[in-house]
């Protein structure tokens, strides 16, 4: 993989972090303020988030924002009191979808490159995904969790470290995993929606199921997510905890 390196840590491909959406669910939380900034812990989300990554070895990450995206500009800046490197492409006068989104990032992005959900926190090892996905020769790669209906809906088909069949629309009874949150793709799997001026990064997922050419990688850690008032609760309440561990771990 050619991967652009930021600086002699970076060990991840370019991060792109999908935050442009109007975050409906959040309301009233999020009429003025952007999901990215709810706080937790006393800390904008997007805080915890950037610092992960920058745990995890990335070197550059592309924030896609929307609505309310400059006051997350004004907040992330360069990125370098985080350690990353952040650029910023913003989809315009019209929502964009998260496929739109990631089309239009691309100038500022590795090929490959890695996604992010803008509302999910995965405290996973980065790294064994990046080399999966290198061993794989897939066009993309999606992580999934084995989630039998318990966090949110399944969505997934796997089998032998290919996603079979992947669909938010239609629901099988073979479905036990989930679409964990982390990606990775080509750039040229963005090709064929050119002539769209909006379309969903599922539609990209499924088109690359249906071919056999989406890797997977499962992952047995459960995601933590902001999407939803209970999401945040959750949320709120492992990050808490993983400060206070690592304070703990310190003060030893």
């Amino acid at each position: 993989m050619n991967f652009p390196i930021a600086s002699a840590d970076q060990v991840l491909p370019s991060v792109a972090i999908l935050a442009g959406g109007l975050a409906t669910r959040m309301r009233p939380l999020t009429e003025k303020v952007p999901k990215a900034l709810l706080d937790i812990g006393g800390e904008p989300f997007i805080a915890h988030q950037l610092r992960l990554l920058a745990r995890e070895g990335a070197g550059h990450v592309v924030l896609c924002l929307g609505f309310l995206g400059e006051r997350v500009e004004a907040f992330v800046g360069d990125g370098s009191r985080f350690g990353l490197r952040v650029d910023y492409s913003y989809d315009g006068d019209k929502l964009l979808g998260t496929g739109g989104a990631l089309r239009k990032a691309l100038p500022l992005l590795s090929d490959p490159f890695m996604i992010l959900y803008g509302d999910s926190y995965l405290d996973i090892d980065y790294l064994p995904v990046a080399k999966a996905f290198e061993r794989s020769r897939a066009s993309g790669l999606m992580t999934v969790y084995r989630n039998e209906g318990r966090f949110d809906v399944s969505n997934v088909v796997y089998a032998d470290d290919r996603v079979r069949f992947y669909s938010k629309r239609e629901k099988r009874p073979d479905m036990r995993f989930i679409d964990y949150g982390l990606g990775m793709l080509r750039a040229n799997v963005l090709n064929p929606f050119q002539q769209r001026a909006s379309f969903d990064l599922a539609e990209v997922y499924e088109n690359l199921a249906h071919a056999e050419d989406l890797a997977g990688f499962e992952v047995d850690q459960r995601f933590y997510e902001i999407g939803s008032p209970q999401g945040l609760l959750e949320t709120q309440d492992y990050i808490a905890m993983s400060v206070r561990e690592d304070q703990n771990v310190e003060g030893r």
